[in-house]
């Protein structure tokens, strides 16, 4: 079995991953797009500053691939986005680290300064947020579909009692269109 047989698709949270994922891969493209503009020497590890962080045209091709990694996930959507986001953010909190440990020293090649340090922090707990919403807590909701998936047993049978209080047919369930019936199947 596949992980991505286990999570659910086409869920309204969707959106917010795919919305989430879009937002900080365009502020990551302006980010490059000013770094580029200023012309900056590729590894200048004092860094010209853009947007109150300095930034070289390393930084600004990274910050490229990473917004354009973002976007990617955007237009896929789904449980892709979601998944990058996490990872993606998790790779922010690993630089963010990473970088204060060199920061003022010579293997500081991106110039990261303690502007960009905190950017970094910010930016990797926003995309992770995006990606974690409705996928990773201690209380989701029944209706939840990663609950579900997480608890197939009471999913269930808390779906069998819904089907029995139903007012219908003989044995408590609706006659129900078949496109209600069929499984969901979108991008992954």
């Amino acid at each position: 079995m596949k992980l991505r047989d286990e999570l659910p698709v086409d869920h309204h949270l969707a959106s917010v991953y795919r919305y989430g994922a879009g937002f900080c891969g365009l502020v990551l493209l302006a980010f490059a797009a000013l770094g580029f503009a200023d012309a900056l020497s590729p590894f200048d590890t004092g860094g010209g500053m853009v947007a109150g962080m300095t930034t070289n045209v390393a930084l600004s091709v990274i910050s490229t691939v990473v917004g354009l990694a973002l976007l990617g996930g955007a237009v896929i959507g789904g449980n892709v986005a979601s998944t990058l986001n996490i990872v993606v953010g998790a790779l922010f909190f690993l630089s963010g680290f990473a970088h204060i440990l060199v920061l003022d020293r010579p293997a500081n090649i991106l110039g990261f300064g303690m502007s960009n340090v905190i950017f970094s922090f910010v930016m990797g707990l926003f995309i992770a947020t995006f990606g974690m919403y409705g996928r990773v807590s201690s209380k989701l909701s029944h209706d939840n579909p990663y609950w579900a998936a997480r608890h197939p047993e009471q999913a269930e049978r808390e779906e069998a009692a819904a089907r029995r209080a139903l007012p219908g047919t003989a044995d408590g369930a609706r006659a129900l269109p078949a496109a209600a019936k069929a499984p969901r199947r979108g991008r992954r």
